[in-house]
């Protein structure tokens, strides 16, 4: 049978309120105390029971996140560093996939509740604000969107970012730039294809419909296609920009079947910094939002809010890099030396 606090009490020849102030970190503890305290714990192997404790406080000991697609490497990789930054504050994570539909999001948001969770990290992308509502448990938005709801939102500047990575390629002599990732839908697709435009009339360069090519998914296979119908136009880019990493590994493979060199023919950017990125053929120059930083701030903005922390809602801007690989290479088009 399980240990408890009377078993440990009666080890250390103290009391169960003694033994109750080590295990939750009360520093009143007189320090001979203490130690008998924690070799009885050691000794008899006790474990808190942390349904009761969460109990006792009105807690669930849960968050949700809500994200559109775990297979999406990102939000996996973003799932990881809440569950770390989580840890802190003793919360499991439960995770929920909407498909980035308003539907999908509006039936994870519905299930939201203070009998199942404490509050709710979400992604979203086709919600809008009067989808929100009042939500039952405190909520905090990851990334920047159109939906301007009542709510505390932590992210990057997705229109600043795009404009980096397209300034980029304008700096390394790119100058028929196409766009890979709009979508109808999609917030974050409309901020980033936004970035894209100003950074093009920044360099004094035209934004051509043709170069815009629009997605179902963000998938691989539809950065693949995407890129084999640029390539087929007459008059095809010599440059990139990929909404995401997994539309630029797509990219990557349709050039290569198709004999366009990488960076030579046209270099290829994408966004978010994901693993793979690095190991790619060649290697993906990205943009690399913070997700450590996404993530540690949004939990300690949750469990503020959880605690009953009150104010308007807050904006955290995290801040992002580009990282420059070998895909997008340091110099003009080889036609073009």
């Amino acid at each position: 049978m399980a240990a408890t606090l009377k078993d440990v009490a009666t080890l250390a020849g103290v009391s169960v309120k003694t033994v109750s102030n080590v295990v939750n970190g009360h520093s009143f503890v007189k320090p001979e105390n203490r130690r008998r305290v924690e070799q009885a714990l050691a000794a008899t192997g006790y474990r808190p029971n942390l349904g009761a404790r969460n109990l006792r406080r009105g807690r669930t000991g849960s968050v949700a996140l809500v994200v559109p697609e775990l297979r999406i490497p990102y939000f996996g990789e973003l799932a990881g560093q809440v569950i770390t930054a989580a840890r802190e504050h003793d919360w499991n994570v439960l995770i929920e996939q909407t498909q980035g539909t308003r539907e999908g999001e509006r039936a994870a948001l519905a299930a939201l509740g203070p009998h199942l969770v404490d509050g709710a990290l979400v992604s979203p992308e086709a919600l809008t604000a009067a989808d929100f509502g009042e939500p039952a448990v405190p909520v905090v938005l990851l990334g920047e969107h159109s939906v301007r709801a009542d709510l505390d939102r932590v992210g990057i500047d997705n229109v600043e970012a795009a404009r980096a990575a397209v300034a980029h390629l304008v700096a390394v002599g790119r100058t028929r730039i196409a766009a890979i990732g709009a979508h109808p839908t999609r917030g974050t697709a409309a901020q980033r294809l936004t970035g894209y435009r100003e950074a093009l009339a920044a360099a004094g360069l035209p934004a051509r419909d043709e170069l815009v090519a629009r997605v179902r998914n963000y998938h691989r296979g539809d950065g693949a296609r995407a890129m084999a119908a640029l390539l087929a136009l007459p008059r095809p880019p010599d440059a990139v920009f990929c909404f995401n990493d997994l539309l630029a590994t797509g990219a990557l493979r349709a050039a290569a079947e198709r004999g366009a060199r990488v960076p030579q023919d046209v270099a290829v950017v994408g966004f978010d910094n994901t693993e793979e990125s690095a190991y790619s053929l060649p290697s993906l120059t990205t943009v690399a939002p913070d997700k450590a930083a996404i993530a540690r701030e949004a939990v300690d903005l949750l469990h503020r809010r959880a605690a009953g922390e009150a104010g308007g809602p807050r904006e955290v801007g995290v801040p992002f890099a580009l990282r420059v690989r070998e895909s997008s290479g340091d110099g003009r088009p080889a036609h073009a030396r």
